[in-house]
């Protein structure tokens, strides 16, 4: 079977995050890579859930939008950001 090269383009700190998660299974990225093909060519689709993060929703754009005018017209208050998380 002959083989071909592809190349893509990543985030350098997600790539190595990658290989060593690969690493720990056993694989390269190659193999990583051919698996997840063979599966998208296999079931016709992405084999796992991709979905739109809220944040970006039509109506959470346009309430962050209505708040920022609001307290840029001095009608509202302004309050410190509360961390939940180490993200």
């Amino acid at each position: 079977m002959a083989t071909t090269s592809i190349t893509i383009r990543m985030d350098e700190n997600l790539k190595k995050q990658a290989e060593v998660l690969f690493e720990d299974m056993g694989l390269n990225m190659t193999t990583a890579f051919t698996i997840f093909t063979k599966a998208v060519v296999r079931q016709g689709k992405i084999p796992f859930e991709i979905a739109a993060d809220p944040f970006y929703s039509e109506a959470t754009q346009a309430r962050l939008m209505k708040s920022i005018a609001q307290l840029d017209a001095g009608k509202g208050k302004a309050h410190e950001l509360i961390k939940v998380n180490d993200e």
